[in-house]
Protein backbone atom coordinates (compact mmCIF):
# COMPACT_ATOMS: atom_id res chain seq x y z
CA UNK A 1 0.00 0.00 0.00
CA UNK A 2 0.97 3.58 -0.84
CA UNK A 3 3.15 5.90 1.91
CA UNK A 4 0.30 8.51 2.72
CA UNK A 5 2.11 10.09 5.59
CA UNK A 6 2.32 13.13 6.07
CA UNK A 7 0.69 13.79 2.79
CA UNK A 8 -2.37 16.39 2.40
CA UNK A 9 -5.53 15.23 0.73
CA UNK A 10 -8.82 16.65 0.11
CA UNK A 11 -11.62 14.07 -0.35
CA UNK A 12 -14.76 15.70 -1.87
CA UNK A 13 -18.23 13.33 -1.39
CA UNK A 14 -16.82 13.00 1.86
CA UNK A 15 -20.25 12.32 3.74
CA UNK A 16 -21.34 9.25 2.40
CA UNK A 17 -20.48 5.84 0.69
CA UNK A 18 -17.16 5.53 -0.63
CA UNK A 19 -16.12 9.29 0.26
CA UNK A 20 -16.81 8.77 4.16
CA UNK A 21 -15.29 5.35 3.61
CA UNK A 22 -11.62 6.79 2.18
CA UNK A 23 -12.12 10.06 4.51
CA UNK A 24 -12.46 7.02 7.88
CA UNK A 25 -9.70 5.14 6.28
CA UNK A 26 -6.58 7.46 4.93
CA UNK A 27 -6.04 9.06 8.21
CA UNK A 28 -5.34 5.64 9.45
CA UNK A 29 -2.51 5.46 6.82
CA UNK A 30 -0.91 8.78 7.81
CA UNK A 31 -2.74 11.33 5.78
CA UNK A 32 -4.34 14.54 6.75
CA UNK A 33 -7.33 14.87 5.30
CA UNK A 34 -10.28 17.76 4.41
CA UNK A 35 -13.71 16.34 3.87
CA UNK A 36 -15.80 17.92 1.54
CA UNK A 37 -19.60 17.63 1.32
CA UNK A 38 -22.91 19.24 0.43
CA UNK A 39 -24.59 17.41 3.63
CA UNK A 40 -22.84 19.16 6.53
CA UNK A 41 -24.49 17.30 9.25
CA UNK A 42 -23.15 13.53 8.29
CA UNK A 43 -20.16 15.38 6.84
CA UNK A 44 -18.87 17.07 9.77
CA UNK A 45 -19.57 13.54 11.84
CA UNK A 46 -17.80 11.60 9.72
CA UNK A 47 -14.91 13.40 9.70
CA UNK A 48 -14.33 13.94 13.11
CA UNK A 49 -14.65 10.35 13.69
CA UNK A 50 -11.99 9.81 11.52
CA UNK A 51 -9.62 12.70 13.05
CA UNK A 52 -10.13 14.65 9.73
CA UNK A 53 -11.74 18.32 8.93
CA UNK A 54 -14.62 19.10 7.16
CA UNK A 55 -15.86 21.91 4.84
CA UNK A 56 -19.30 22.26 3.50
CA UNK A 57 -19.83 22.85 -0.34
CA UNK A 58 -21.45 22.00 -3.14
CA UNK A 59 -19.81 21.15 -6.38
CA UNK A 60 -21.85 22.48 -8.79
CA UNK A 61 -20.98 26.02 -7.37
CA UNK A 62 -17.85 27.25 -8.85
CA UNK A 63 -17.54 29.96 -6.42
CA UNK A 64 -18.56 27.34 -2.95
CA UNK A 65 -16.05 25.31 -4.81
CA UNK A 66 -13.17 27.61 -4.65
CA UNK A 67 -14.08 29.37 -1.34
CA UNK A 68 -14.05 25.61 -0.08
CA UNK A 69 -10.78 24.01 -1.29
CA UNK A 70 -8.84 27.78 -0.81
CA UNK A 71 -10.22 26.37 2.91
CA UNK A 72 -8.94 23.16 2.74
CA UNK A 73 -5.38 24.36 1.63
CA UNK A 74 -5.70 26.30 4.87
CA UNK A 75 -6.50 23.98 6.97
CA UNK A 76 -3.97 21.46 5.69
CA UNK A 77 -1.29 24.47 4.96
CA UNK A 78 -1.04 22.95 1.46
CA UNK A 79 -2.27 20.36 -1.05
CA UNK A 80 -0.39 17.31 -2.37
CA UNK A 81 -4.23 15.86 -3.43
CA UNK A 82 -7.48 15.73 -4.47
CA UNK A 83 -9.72 12.37 -4.64
CA UNK A 84 -12.74 13.64 -5.97
CA UNK A 85 -15.66 11.16 -4.68
CA UNK A 86 -18.94 13.21 -5.04
CA UNK A 87 -21.39 11.88 -7.60
CA UNK A 88 -24.89 10.92 -8.02
CA UNK A 89 -26.20 7.73 -10.04
CA UNK A 90 -30.25 8.70 -10.63
CA UNK A 91 -32.12 5.48 -12.78
CA UNK A 92 -34.71 6.49 -15.30
CA UNK A 93 -35.62 5.33 -19.12
CA UNK A 94 -33.43 7.40 -21.51
CA UNK A 95 -36.83 7.78 -23.48
CA UNK A 96 -38.58 9.53 -20.58
CA UNK A 97 -35.95 11.20 -19.01
CA UNK A 98 -36.87 15.09 -18.04
CA UNK A 99 -33.63 17.70 -19.27
CA UNK A 100 -34.09 18.72 -15.35
CA UNK A 101 -32.54 15.03 -14.43
CA UNK A 102 -29.96 14.62 -17.34
CA UNK A 103 -28.54 18.61 -16.11
CA UNK A 104 -28.80 17.67 -12.48
CA UNK A 105 -26.48 14.50 -13.21
CA UNK A 106 -23.89 16.30 -15.88
CA UNK A 107 -24.03 19.16 -13.00
CA UNK A 108 -22.72 16.93 -10.30
CA UNK A 109 -20.40 14.20 -12.05
CA UNK A 110 -18.98 15.92 -14.90
CA UNK A 111 -19.41 19.09 -13.90
CA UNK A 112 -18.10 19.09 -10.42
CA UNK A 113 -15.33 16.98 -11.57
CA UNK A 114 -14.28 19.97 -13.75
CA UNK A 115 -14.51 22.60 -11.10
CA UNK A 116 -12.96 20.40 -7.90
CA UNK A 117 -10.03 20.11 -10.52
CA UNK A 118 -9.57 23.47 -11.73
CA UNK A 119 -9.81 24.89 -8.73
CA UNK A 120 -7.16 22.58 -7.19
CA UNK A 121 -5.16 23.02 -10.42
CA UNK A 122 -3.43 26.93 -9.08
CA UNK A 123 -2.46 24.94 -5.82
CA UNK A 124 -0.86 22.14 -7.03
CA UNK A 125 0.73 23.51 -10.76
CA UNK A 126 4.09 24.98 -8.91
CA UNK A 127 4.97 21.70 -6.69
CA UNK A 128 3.04 19.28 -8.33
CA UNK A 129 0.56 16.80 -6.84
CA UNK A 130 -1.93 14.04 -7.30
CA UNK A 131 -5.18 14.20 -8.72
CA UNK A 132 -7.67 11.27 -8.87
CA UNK A 133 -11.17 11.68 -10.20
CA UNK A 134 -14.19 8.44 -9.43
CA UNK A 135 -15.08 7.42 -13.19
CA UNK A 136 -17.11 4.65 -13.74
CA UNK A 137 -17.78 0.99 -15.82
CA UNK A 138 -20.96 2.91 -17.09
CA UNK A 139 -18.68 5.52 -18.47
CA UNK A 140 -16.68 3.18 -20.85
CA UNK A 141 -19.24 0.15 -21.80
CA UNK A 142 -22.54 2.02 -21.12
CA UNK A 143 -25.44 1.66 -18.43
CA UNK A 144 -28.80 0.86 -19.30
CA UNK A 145 -31.57 2.66 -17.18
CA UNK A 146 -28.85 5.63 -15.80
CA UNK A 147 -27.86 6.67 -19.41
CA UNK A 148 -27.12 10.61 -18.04
CA UNK A 149 -24.67 9.20 -15.14
CA UNK A 150 -23.07 7.21 -18.12
CA UNK A 151 -22.43 9.81 -19.97
CA UNK A 152 -21.30 11.93 -16.85
CA UNK A 153 -19.16 9.40 -16.71
CA UNK A 154 -17.84 9.30 -19.70
CA UNK A 155 -17.02 13.23 -19.80
CA UNK A 156 -14.97 12.09 -16.60
CA UNK A 157 -13.03 9.91 -18.29
CA UNK A 158 -12.08 11.87 -21.06
CA UNK A 159 -11.53 15.07 -19.22
CA UNK A 160 -8.92 13.01 -16.77
CA UNK A 161 -7.32 11.56 -19.52
CA UNK A 162 -7.24 14.83 -21.26
CA UNK A 163 -5.89 17.35 -17.76
CA UNK A 164 -3.08 14.43 -17.38
CA UNK A 165 -1.10 15.19 -20.61
CA UNK A 166 -1.68 19.26 -20.41
CA UNK A 167 -0.68 19.24 -16.39
CA UNK A 168 1.94 16.87 -16.60
CA UNK A 169 4.25 19.64 -17.22
CA UNK A 170 3.15 20.72 -14.15
CA UNK A 171 4.15 17.60 -12.24
CA UNK A 172 0.60 16.90 -11.73
CA UNK A 173 -0.97 13.42 -11.99
CA UNK A 174 -4.55 12.79 -13.30
CA UNK A 175 -6.08 9.28 -12.73
CA UNK A 176 -9.40 7.69 -12.50
CA UNK A 177 -10.87 5.29 -10.51
CA UNK A 178 -13.37 2.82 -11.42
CA UNK A 179 -15.27 1.18 -8.46
CA UNK A 180 -17.59 -2.08 -7.99
CA UNK A 181 -17.88 -1.70 -4.16
CA UNK A 182 -19.98 -2.34 -1.55
CA UNK A 183 -21.94 0.97 0.06
CA UNK A 184 -24.38 1.54 2.26
CA UNK A 185 -26.53 2.16 -0.45
CA UNK A 186 -26.00 -0.66 -2.22
CA UNK A 187 -27.01 -2.40 1.17
CA UNK A 188 -29.82 -0.78 1.27
CA UNK A 189 -30.63 -1.42 -2.04
CA UNK A 190 -30.53 -5.22 -1.66
CA UNK A 191 -32.62 -4.96 1.48
CA UNK A 192 -35.32 -3.83 -0.56
CA UNK A 193 -35.38 -6.44 -3.32
CA UNK A 194 -37.54 -9.28 -2.85
CA UNK A 195 -36.35 -12.94 -2.05
CA UNK A 196 -36.83 -13.91 -5.70
CA UNK A 197 -34.97 -10.34 -7.11
CA UNK A 198 -32.33 -10.67 -4.59
CA UNK A 199 -31.51 -14.89 -5.64
CA UNK A 200 -31.59 -13.25 -9.46
CA UNK A 201 -29.53 -10.20 -8.06
CA UNK A 202 -26.67 -12.45 -6.60
CA UNK A 203 -26.53 -14.81 -9.48
CA UNK A 204 -26.11 -11.95 -11.90
CA UNK A 205 -23.24 -10.80 -9.39
CA UNK A 206 -21.90 -13.94 -9.80
CA UNK A 207 -21.72 -14.85 -13.06
CA UNK A 208 -20.45 -10.92 -13.52
CA UNK A 209 -17.68 -10.53 -11.23
CA UNK A 210 -14.71 -12.95 -11.90
CA UNK A 211 -12.89 -12.18 -8.64
CA UNK A 212 -15.58 -13.45 -5.85
CA UNK A 213 -18.73 -13.05 -7.80
CA UNK A 214 -19.87 -9.59 -5.59
CA UNK A 215 -18.80 -6.08 -5.34
CA UNK A 216 -15.67 -5.58 -3.25
CA UNK A 217 -15.02 -3.98 -0.12
CA UNK A 218 -14.01 -0.68 1.09
CA UNK A 219 -11.43 -1.04 3.37
CA UNK A 220 -9.93 -4.57 1.70
CA UNK A 221 -10.33 -3.46 -2.20
CA UNK A 222 -10.83 -0.13 -2.70
CA UNK A 223 -8.62 1.69 0.25
CA UNK A 224 -5.08 0.31 -0.94
CA UNK A 225 -5.66 1.04 -4.57
CA UNK A 226 -6.47 4.69 -3.89
CA UNK A 227 -3.36 4.69 -1.38
CA UNK A 228 -1.41 3.19 -4.33
CA UNK A 229 -2.67 5.61 -6.95
CA UNK A 230 -2.27 8.81 -4.78
CA UNK A 231 1.64 8.09 -3.42
CA UNK A 232 4.83 8.30 -4.74
CA UNK A 233 4.58 4.32 -5.43
CA UNK A 234 2.59 5.71 -8.67
CA UNK A 235 4.71 8.25 -9.59
CA UNK A 236 5.03 7.63 -13.17
CA UNK A 237 1.07 6.39 -13.74
CA UNK A 238 -0.89 9.27 -15.15
CA UNK A 239 -3.65 9.50 -17.14
CA UNK A 240 -5.11 5.94 -16.82
CA UNK A 241 -8.46 4.57 -15.33
CA UNK A 242 -7.73 1.68 -13.56
CA UNK A 243 -10.91 -0.42 -12.51
CA UNK A 244 -11.24 -1.70 -8.75
CA UNK A 245 -14.20 -4.12 -9.78
CA UNK A 246 -12.88 -8.05 -9.53
CA UNK A 247 -12.04 -8.16 -13.35
CA UNK A 248 -15.97 -6.91 -14.71
CA UNK A 249 -13.87 -4.24 -17.10
CA UNK A 250 -10.49 -5.35 -18.93
CA UNK A 251 -9.12 -2.08 -19.73
CA UNK A 252 -7.73 -1.16 -23.09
Amino acid sequence: MGDLRGRRILVTGGASGMGAGLVTALPRLGARVVSLDRAADPGRAVAAAAGAEFVTADVTDQAAVIAAVDRAVDLLGGLDVLIHAAGVAPSGPAGAMSADLWNEVMAINATGTFLTNQAVFRHLSDAGGSILNFASAAGLVGYPGKAAYAAAKGAVIAWTRSIAREWAPHGIRVNGIAPAIVTPMYARTRAEMSPEQLAEHDQTMRNSVPLGGSLGDIDRDLVPAVAFLVSDDARFITGQILPVDGGIVAMR
